[in-house]
């Protein structure tokens, strides 16, 4: 190596020639609100868009109490305008959704969509009962059978609500655990076998898993195929609805009945 070598200024290339794509989500761009306290919408969110090229989800989380009552539920609404305003600030967004069953309905699904609407005017929203409402249609389901993690106050409640908007619910059962971090670690095989035996009963057509933090994504297909009978949950129906609404009617294989359907 020579002096003439060692004495060269450092290079450093400016405007190099470059080209912009429509980045990683040149598809859709997904936002998603999740609960502080959420172990698994994001991983079920991956698990299904991983085969979509450009379509991808972007969230934010917001401050909630693990324990669920409907008080620690309501007090969310406050906090949701600033989580969707940190979702890729300025940068447009095809859909958000808000990650909480029971919330959605505490507060109201139009209140959620105004308040995510304070941040990102004019946006199309979602939540998990949104979702699961759409899906029922979709699907025919009008006789559920309602599995949930919820304490049987918050069930009862859940129970009238989907009854006053015309969707029964004759078969109920729960988990009965109290605490969201401990409702994320029921496995899937306890909520396999529980969705057969209640999607067993003859008076139901489907089953609605509720509750963001269990996991269905995985076993959807094979246990529509046991039951013969449609099956999703609060997971399952807001990603296909989050898809649905931004642009994207993929028909998705081994995810069972809903993700081959469009809105």
């Amino acid at each position: 190596m020579t002096s003439q070598t060692l004495a060269r200024e450092p290079i450093s290339k400016q405007h190099m020639e470059h080209e912009l794509d429509g980045g990683l989500a040149g598809r859709a761009r997904i936002g998603l609100v999740v609960l502080a306290s959420d172990h698994t919408v994001e991983y079920e969110f991956h698990r299904v868009l991983a085969p979509l090229e450009g379509v991808t989800v972007y969230a934010s989380r917001v401050r909630n109490d693990p324990r669920i009552s409907p008080e620690t539920l309501a007090a969310m609404e406050q906090r949701l305008t600033e989580a969707a305003d940190l979702i890729l600030p300025d940068v447009p967004l095809d859909v958000v959704g808000y990650g909480c069953t029971s919330a959605s309905m505490v507060i109201g699904e139009e209140r959620v969509g105004d308040r995510i609407r304070e941040a990102r005017p004019g946006v199309a929203t979602t939540t998990p009962v949104t979702a699961a409402r759409a899906a029922f249609a979709r699907l025919g389901m009008t006789r559920i059978a309602l599995l949930t993690p919820y304490v049987d106050s918050i069930n009862q409640w859940m129970r009238r609500y989907f009854e006053e908007r015309g969707i029964a619910v004759p078969v109920m059962g729960s988990f009965t655990e109290e605490n969201d971090n401990d409702a994320a670690r029921v496995t899937l095989d306890s909520i396999e076998r529980a969705a057969l035996e209640l999607g067993a009963e003859p008076e139901i057509d489907g089953v609605f898993v509720s509750c963001t933090s269990l996991r269905l994504v995985a076993v959807a297909e094979r246990l529509e195929q046991r039951l013969g009978k449609p099956v999703t949950s609060s997971n399952h129906a807001l990603i296909w609805h989050c898809l649905r609404l931004a642009g994207v009617d993929d028909a998705l294989p081994g995810l069972g009945r809903l993700y081959r359907e469009s809105l």
